[in-house]
C-alpha cells in the first residue's frame, strides 16, 4: 500500500528531528498556512515578492482578509475564517455565489487554534489572556522555515513521490471536488 509506505518512510525521515531543530511556517500565529502559500501565489503567479501582509477584519476579528493588487486590480483574495459562525456565514455566501475568496484557512475554534478548546483557559473555562499572548510570544520566537526548503520533505517528495510534478504527486496530493446532491435526511444540518 503506497499511502503505508509513504507515512512510514516520513516518520523514519522525522523521528531523527531534536528540539533545536524545531521551525515554524510564516505567520504570526500557529493557525495555518494563509500566509505562506499567500506570498508562494504572490510569487509564483505574479511574479510579486510579498513580505508583510496585512489583514482586513471585515465583520469580526475572526473572519479577515487579505488581498493582493497589482496595476490597481485586485489579483488575489484570502480570507480566515474562525469559529462556526464565521464558518457558517462562508458557506451562505458560497451557496448564493457570492464568494469572492480564491483561498480560505477554515479553523473551528475562534480566534485560532491557540484559543482551541483545553488550551489558554483558566479554571473556570474563560479564556486566559496573558497565557494566550505568552503562547503567542514562545511561537513567534521559532524560527520559520519554508516547507519547500525542508530536507526531510524534499527527501520524501525525490524517494516516494517521483519528484515535484509526479503522476504520484498529482494521485497523492491533489484532489477534485464536485457539488454534492441534496439529501433528504431530516438530520441534515441547514446552512
Amino acid at each position: 500500500n503506497f499511502r503505508a509506505d509513504l507515512l512510514s518512510c516520513c516518520f523514519r525521515r522525522f523521528d531523527d528531528i531534536k528540539e533545536g531543530d524545531v521551525v515554524r511556517h510564516d505567520g504570526k500565529r500557529s493557525d495555518g498556512y494563509l500566509e505562506h502559500i499567500f506570498k508562494h501565489a504572490a510569487k509564483e503567479l505574479f511574479g510579486m515578492d510579498v513580505k508583510e501582509i496585512t489583514y482586513k477584519a471585515l465583520k469580526n476579528k475572526d473572519f479577515q482578509e487579505v488581498t493582493l493588487e497589482k496595476d490597481g486590480e485586485t489579483v488575489l483574495r484570502f480570507a480566515a475564517a474562525y469559529g462556526f459562525r464565521n464558518i457558517q456565514n462562508m458557506v451562505l455566501k458560497l451557496k448564493k455565489g457570492k464568494f469572492l475568496y480564491h483561498f480560505v484557512e477554515v479553523l473551528a475554534c475562534p480566534g485560532g487554534c491557540l484559543n482551541g478548546k483545553g488550551q489558554a483557559q483558566t479554571e473556570d473555562g474563560k479564556p486566559d489572556r496573558a497565557l494566550l499572548a505568552r503562547m503567542e510570544e514562545v511561537y513567534a520566537a521559532i524560527p520559520v522555515r519554508l516547507p519547500e526548503t525542508n530536507l526531510h520533505v524534499q527527501k520524501v517528495y525525490q524517494d516516494w513521490l517521483e519528484g515535484m510534478d509526479s503522476k504520484k504527486v498529482q494521485e497523492t496530493l491533489h484532489t477534485t471536488y464536485s457539488a454534492v446532491t441534496q439529501t433528504t435526511s431530516s438530520l441534515d444540518i441547514k446552512w
